[in-house]
């Protein structure tokens, strides 16, 4: 490359940083006030309940009216978004797969991707994932999943020419704030209508030197939208009075990504730190339906808004009760502090009025007072006035209509006195019904999620993985798989929650009391048996007494070398167990080809004429 092609080039790298920093400006201003009304959001959160968003569009703290004006707060935010937050904790959508068929390929396929969602869960702790974005979005209405390749994950399979091991790579999720998310248009109501998106957070000039090779020139950056710790501390500044915290040495990533358009059908990625491009090329992930190239970010709302990319959620909506909450209670006590301390009234002169506001009429003080004038004396402020108790509880009953928990889930108060427990749990289960656009929010994510982590695997799995799945009988054992091997369109998530092991066995022992598991004899077939022991935790008892599982093992083994080799029956077979998966595997899909139904049928013989010959 000539110096005036090196020049040109850099000047063409200088424009993109340039215009994606400019866009990143744009977009920022675009939803200025979305943020501040976050950070409001959590504030109310934390207790620091007197702040509001100014007429410019900053958030201010609000100064009392009088000096003596009680600022208290009784915060009725945090409990009920941490009761919402421990009702959302149970709604884990199970990431078992179904099989789009009968066939035993579909069955293996199925297998093999729950195993592989089960394997990362397991690996990424998904549910703290899930715990964390439910946090963001219950408190400022959305949340996001970020779903990418780390090619630093994974078994050591090499090193490369400087000796630093190469690893297979390994799918990673990262649970990400609405702060670091910038759409393109604030009125798309769903992540497919959003033509690029902008993922922007501080890091520092060492993470970016590893990633990137790239050394560049630090700050400070201050900026609540990109700094770690606002998530715990929100707008709130330092008591001492001191600096804000702050993130040092550091510099803002950018992060474009764009949909497959007319310019670029693969995509476009542009990553940019400080006025300087780092990386652009197509869409890295081929994550979306049929292989598409599509963003690989998921969204999580707590109630969705119309024509809104972003939701809102019901700390936006408890905000003006929690106001009209504390005054209440405030003025309350103020009216408390006046009959208790009292007000005084003298004639103007009768005494010494400072000696007065300072030591009070305690017991035993002697008032000395002009004489002629009326005594100081305290003025009579009557009771309190029974408005204050109504509004109280007004306000409260609105705590439970808006935040959707009632007194039941919230404080684990009945206060219908309702005794039986199927209106206890009527009562709990209308509670679960004012939350279901939220539940709906988190099982669309969920799922979603699992779709993209099974094309990540497809895309980068490679020829050969080995994963560790679990077996028939509940015993682990040790699988080679292929890409290819790994299906993410044709597939169907199980619907449900995850269940515990006492709601399985609860369910085992009632299908066990209704004879649906029996044969028409009213048997349990061996097969059957062991499926039954292994659900109700008991499955290494069964192996212990009965060998029927290790002949499902063989009989499925020996079903995937039919397809492409004839296998020969061996004496110590359990031939109905074996003719039984033989059969299965005949009639969900081995009928179809010639060649392979041949080799079936003449294995099925063999197992026929020994068990004659056995005289089973």
């Amino acid at each position: 490359m000539t110096k005036q092609e090196q020049r040109a080039e850099a000047e063409r790298q200088n424009a993109v940083a340039r215009d994606v920093t400019a866009d990143f400006e744009a977009r920022r201003a675009m939803r200025r006030n979305l943020e501040r009304g976050w950070q409001l959001n959590m504030n109310f959160l934390s207790g620091d309940q007197y702040c509001d968003v100014d007429l410019s569009g900053e958030l201010t703290e609000e100064e009392a009216t009088y000096y003596w004006q009680s600022r208290k707060v009784f915060n009725h935010i945090a409990p009920t978004v941490e009761s919402r937050l421990a009702r959302l904790a149970k709604v884990r959508p199970s990431l078992e797969v179904r099989a789009f068929s009968d066939s035993d390929e579909d069955m293996r396929t199925a297998r093999l991707c729950s195993n592989i969602l089960r394997s990362v869960k397991s690996r990424v702790d998904l549910d703290g994932v899930i715990a964390h974005a439910t946090q963001w979005s219950e408190v400022c209405g959305t949340a996001f999943y970020k779903i990418v390749w780390n090619f630093s994950e994974g078994s050591v399979i090499g090193t490369d020419e400087t000796g630093h091991p190469v690893r297979e790579g390994d799918a990673a999720i990262a649970a990400l704030s609405p702060f670091e998310v910038y759409p393109d248009s604030l009125a798309a109501e769903n992540m497919a209508d959003v033509g690029s998106l902008i993922h922007a957070k501080a890091v520092s000039v060492g993470e970016i030197k590893e990633k990137f090779g790239v050394e560049l020139a630090g700050s400070r950056i201050s900026d609540f939208a990109f700094l770690p710790y606002s998530s715990a501390s929100g707008w709130k500044r330092p008591a001492d009075g001191g600096e804000s915290p702050a993130l040092e040495n550091a510099v803002v990533l950018i992060e474009r990504y764009t949909r497959p358009n007319g310019a670029y059908p693969r995509g476009r990625l542009e990553i940019v730190a400080a006025d300087r491009l780092l990386y652009e090329g197509d869409l890295p992930y081929e994550n979306g339906d049929r292989g598409e190239r599509t963003l690989p970010f998921v969204r999580q709302t707590c109630i969705r808004l119309a024509g809104s990319f972003f939701g809102t959620s019901v700390v936006d909506r408890m905000i003006p009760l929690q106001r009209a909450y504390n005054a209440v209670r405030n003025r309350k006590h103020e009216f408390l502090n006046r009959l208790w301390v009292g007000v005084i009234a003298g004639e103007d002169g009768s005494g010494d009025a400072e000696e007065l506001a300072e030591e009070e009429l305690y017991p035993g003080n002697v008032l000395v007072y002009r004489q002629g004038s009326a005594k100081p004396e305290f003025l009579d402020c009557g009771a309190i006035p029974a408005e204050f108790e109504k509004e109280e509880e007004r306000i409260e009953n609105e705590f439970v209509l808006i935040s959707g928990m009632s007194e039941v889930s919230r404080n684990s108060k009945n206060p219908t006195n309702v005794t039986s427990a199927a209106g206890l749990q009527l009562l709990i289960d209308q509670d679960t019904n004012r939350m279901q656009m939220s539940v709906e929010s988190v099982e669309r994510a969920v799922r979603e999620t699992g779709r993209q982590i099974l094309h990540l695997y497809r895309q980068f799995a490679g020829e050969k993985r080995i994963l560790r799945m679990t077996g028939v009988g509940g015993e682990a054992e040790l699988v080679s798989f292929a890409a290819s091997d790994v299906s993410a369109d044709d597939i169907e998530f199980v619907s449900g929650y995850e269940r515990t092991a006492a709601e399985r066995r609860e369910e085992v022992l009632n299908l066990l009391s209704l004879g649906l598991l029996q044969d028409e004899e009213g048997r349990l077939s061996g097969e059957t048996r062991a499926r039954v022991l292994d659900a109700l935790g008991y499955g290494s008892f069964e192996n212990a007494r009965d060998i029927t599982h290790l002949h499902i093992k063989k009989a499925e083994r020996e079903n995937i070398l039919l397809a492409q080799t004839d296998v020969q029956a061996a004496e110590y077979d359990d031939h109905k167990t074996h003719i039984a998966e033989h059969v299965r595997a005949l009639l969900s899909g081995g009928e179809n080809d010639e060649r392979v139904r041949e080799r079936i049928v003449r294995h099925l013989a063999a197992h026929t004429k020994m068990e004659k010959e056995r005289g089973e």
